[in-house]
């Protein structure tokens, strides 16, 4: 394998520019496309690119299989398809090898039958034949198959199973894509989470990296279970941990949760030997519920997680519900699990900058070219569409880094509780102009949302990509909702409630690593008690023009604490002047960024009379207490009849209605009151 100073990490390895890493994995992934080319070695030290890899090899024994690059083996059971070890850099086995053979590194989905839907069956999608798709010295793709039938109805999701795991020579990691399918007839199924799951060394792998921001040294499962429960399982306070450092502090795996768009590499280092695993992710096209829907990363455990769907902060509506005998089938993956390393001369956390430009380069080469099945469709069978887009509200202008995107036929907003087609999403530039790669042949409607302006845009007729087609849209431009003139207007239209007052959290129960980040301190357990703190007896009231959002508007409309586990509803108000009354209707946009089990009631100047609108109860997504600053988004617009207002002062109250609950409210994006449109 060469001296370990050298090689300090295998596969592709990225220097200092990233230009070089692009490059060398171009030149591998070709490569690999071939039995007759001999990958080439690439080491840090970029006056030495020349050294071959050794071949991979294949060994079937009779109750697991062994792939060998090497630079590392993997060893997964056989025929259930479940990886049991990973051996590299000296370490026997990265994986926990005190946990079951099952309970290592494995696939699962969450269902439940429709007629039993308080049922929530886990199903670890144990395979049942293998099947050695290729076997070369340049590559290895085993197939873990299981098909359902009718004799299993009760005892597996009735779906077929294909997972994959391919090594490839000279790469530092391996690969796993799976094949789900439905054949036509068969029965009613609601699926709600899909993933990959791998556990790690807990006594090695102790310092967890998500973002730049977001990494540290992590409790030990032993600390959780010794520490209090606090309001929900997933939350608790380490009362006795190992490392007395995290005394006193919380550990929720919610807290480390990110949006597809930014979740693409995240994992854990152990720092003797200096060695990191890494779940990386190029492309979004397989997950569910759009670009800024969230999802787990990694938690303590150590647990590393892919997650390719869920529920997660939107709700069972985000299932994927199959009837009538529907027919369906969906490639997850690939995604690539690396392995790297450094000298113990060499700071371990130079591995998380490794893994990052590691995920550039992969991101740049997708799609892969290597996987060998028919299902998933090479760079040259997909699509390309451009376009530019416009927004016109009060004047025509560029739709700056507004998101856009191709998702199955629907409705206006409809990509956001989408699960059973694939999604391509881009942001345009400064221009409005915007280019979306790699697109698998297919139905599409475009959508599109622009920062800074409410609602969502929609081309009115389906897109159809061709394999190997360029599509030019035009010139395409979003109207946003808008009767009339804007009065006055709470928030920022961004789809989240950052923007409003995120307080500090109650200092028994903190995450010491969101302390000093304001753009993260929403994450910190336990804030929606502090509304009850900074508003005991009287709920918020908000004076337009004199009050200022960012510190006067609590980022959650959430229950008073009443004591004695009881929640009761509460009542903002809005206080706004107007100089004079218009004849006419005045409109009321209402922007959600979140809601669970909310009952929005709105009032104008008779707090105790009718609303002038209500919700009706909504959402489920959950987000209050999974800490994120937004679940789906909901755009509400209703009239207001100019005899419910009065010149001079004036008052908007809104009721969350439904108490009983802490985590039941809403988060607002954006409020706005516009004048009856003839002023």
């Amino acid at each position: 394998m060469g001296n370990k100073k050298e090689m300090k990490h295998a596969g592709i390895f990225a220097g200092s520019k990233i230009f070089i890493a692009l490059v060398l994995h171009f030149i591998i992934s070709n490569a690999y496309s071939s039995s007759t080319i001999n990958p080439k070695t690439f080491v840090r030290n970029h006056s030495r690119v020349s050294v071959l890899y050794p071949p991979v090899q294949l060994h079937v024994y009779d109750d697991h299989v062994v792939v060998d690059n090497g630079i590392f083996s993997i060893t997964i059971a056989c025929p259930e398809g479940t990886v049991t070890g990973v051996n590299y850099n000296g370490i026997d086995n990265i994986l926990n090898d005190l946990n079951e053979r099952s309970d290592r590194g494995y696939w699962d989905v969450n269902w439940s039958d429709p007629s039993k839907p308080k049922d929530n069956n886990l199903d670890k999608l144990v395979g049942r034949n293998l099947d050695v798709i290729v076997n070369n010295e340049n590559q290895v793709e085993l197939s873990f198959k299981r098909p359902w039938t009718f004799s299993q109805e009760n005892n597996h999701v009735s779906l077929n199973i294909d997972k994959r795991f391919v090594v490839l020579r000279g790469s530092s990691g391996f690969y796993s894509y799976g094949i789900f399918e439905r054949l036509r007839g068969w029965p009613d199924v609601d699926v709600y989470q899909g993933r990959i799951v791998f556990k790690l060394q807990e006594k090695m792998f102790r310092y967890m990296a998500v973002s730049d921001e977001r990494q540290r040294i992590m409790p030990t499962l032993e600390d959780r279970e010794k520490g209090m429960a606090l309001d929900y399982p997933e939350a608790v306070l380490l009362t006795h941990p190992s490392n007395p450092l995290l005394r006193g502090e919380v550990d929720d795996k919610y807290q480390y949760s990110s949006e597809n768009k930014d979740n693409r590499v995240h994992g854990w280092i152990c720092s003797d030997p200096p060695v990191g695993f890494w779940m990386i992710t190029p492309s979004n096209e397989f997950r569910n519920g759009g670009p800024v829907k969230q999802d787990l990363t990694s938690h303590a455990g150590p647990v590393t997680l892919s997650m390719f769907f869920s529920t997660h902060y939107a709700g069972p509506d985000l299932g994927m519900k199959f009837r009538d005998g529907e027919p369906w089938k969906k490639v997850f993956g690939p995604v690539f699990i690396y392995l790297n390393s450094v000298t113990t001369e060499e700071s371990p956390l130079s591995l998380w900058d490794d893994a990052k430009l590691e995920m550039l380069a992969h991101t740049e080469s997708w799609p892969y070219l290597f996987p060998n099945s028919s299902d998933y469709p090479h760079a040259h069978q997909r699509g390309i569409v451009t376009g530019r887009l416009l927004v016109r509200d009060a004047v025509l202008a560029f739709a700056k880094f507004a998101y856009i995107g191709l998702a199955p036929p629907g409705t206006l907003g409809s990509w956001q509780e989408e699960s059973k087609g694939y999604q391509f999403w881009t942001q345009t530039d400064e221009k409005g102009s915007f280019e979306i790669k790699n697109i698998r042949p297919g139905y599409y409607h475009l959508y599109a949302w622009v920062p800074g302006y409410i609602g969502e845009y929609m081309y009115p007729s389906i897109v159809y990509v061709l394999p190997g087609s360029k599509i030019r849209m035009g010139l395409l431009v979003h109207k946003p909702p808008r009767n009339g003139p804007t009065v006055w207007e709470i928030g920022v239209p961004d789809r989240t409630a950052a923007e409003f007052y995120v307080p500090e959290p109650n200092p028994r129960v903190t995450n010491q690593l969101y302390t000093s980040q304001t753009t993260q301190s929403f994450r910190q357990y336990g804030l929606w008690d502090r509304y009850t703190d900074l508003y005991p007896d009287q709920d918020l009231v908000y004076t337009v023009g004199v009050s200022d959002y960012k510190t006067d508007w609590f980022f959650a409309h959430v229950n008073r604490n009443a004591g004695n586990k009881t929640y009761v509803p509460t009542t903002w108000t809005v206080l706004f002047d107007l100089d004079v009354v218009i004849i006419g209707n005045y409109t009321i946009q209402l922007a959600l960024a979140s809601a669970t089990g909310a009952d929005v009631q709105i009032r104008i100047n008779d707090g105790g009379g009718m609303p002038v609108f209500t919700t009706g109860l909504i959402g489920r997504d959950n987000a209050i207490a999974r800490h994120g600053i937004h679940g789906l988004y909901q755009l509400y617009s209703f009239d207001v009849l100019h005899s419910h207002l009065r010149a001079g002062r004036n008052a908007m109250f809104l009721t969350q209605a439904r108490g009983s609950d802490p985590f039941r409210g809403v988060m607002y994006d954006y409020i706005r009151l516009e004048r009856p449109p003839r002023y």
